[in-house]
């Protein structure tokens, strides 16, 4: 027998009618800060960055493809790694379905990692991904924006209490915990103007979530994302995941 709430219709509407009036000021106030973060201030990329592709070495502006706007995920894939990391192959999942639409936009969208350019595209290969997946050359690129940390600025996190869902997912990319972490997750968005290219936004950790398609559709669920922090991580890569089959409820 459930122990949640249960309610008639009519109690059940009007509980409804007023959430989802918070979800229509919410909508809203999602609007307004749409607004602002087009009206961030640009930045322009100065350094000469540089990058391993399939059509060999390019540099930011050539990334571009052709289109004026470019959005790269920074896909936590370490020198060291032996595959991806599982929660960055869960926000590739999403990424990648939605890319043809960002070019019906003139967004080129692709993923960016510091591993070897041919162990991305043997893991691209298994996840059957369709995007172009770049290899930073040296580590400039991630360190400058805040994407790579040393083992010193990581010291008191990793003398500290590390969470199972850390080893895990360190574990599953065959790596230890301080190369993991070393390697952090982002997405960094740029334009070119009159010839130059700048950078307009940057995000990381829970920022990242509008990619992460799941969890919005979580978070409409009775049982919600169920997440707690003394527990093995959930997130699988998307060939990882046992077979689904009727669970019990009560």
């Amino acid at each position: 027998m459930t122990q949640h709430k249960v309610a008639t219709h009519e109690e059940w509407q009007a509980a409804r009618d007023e959430l989802l009036a918070q979800e229509k000021e919410l909508t809203r106030r999602n609007d307004e800060l749409a607004r602002q973060r087009r009206e961030l201030p640009w930045v322009a990329v100065e350094k000469e960055y540089r990058f391993e592709t399939t059509a060999g070495t390019k540099s930011l502006a050539e990334l571009f493809d052709g289109r004026p706007q470019l959005l790269i995920y920074h896909f936590m894939f370490g020198p060291e790694y032996k595959a991806g990391c599982p929660v960055c192959s869960s926000i590739a999942d999403n990424l990648d379905a939605n890319r043809p639409h960002l070019a019906a936009r003139d967004v080129t969208m692709i993923c960016s990692s510091r591993a070897a350019l041919d162990k991305l595209q043997g893991y691209r290969g298994r996840m059957g991904w369709s995007f172009d997946w770049v290899s930073t050359v040296g580590p400039d690129f991630n360190r400058d924006l805040g994407l790579l940390h040393t083992e010193e600025e990581l010291k008191p996190y990793l003398e500290g209490e590390i969470s199972p869902g850390v080893r895990q997912n360190a574990s599953a990319c065959g790596t230890d915990v301080a190369r993991y972490v070393a390697e952090g997750p982002g997405l960094s968005v740029y334009i070119q103007s009159d010839g130059a290219v700048y950078r307009t936004y940057v995000t990381s950790a829970r920022g990242l979530e509008p990619a992460m398609g799941y969890y919005g559709l979580l978070d409409r669920t009775p049982i919600g994302r169920n997440e707690q922090r003394d527990e093995l991580f959930w997130l699988r890569r998307h060939d990882e995941y046992e077979p689904a089959g009727p669970a019990a409820t009560s």
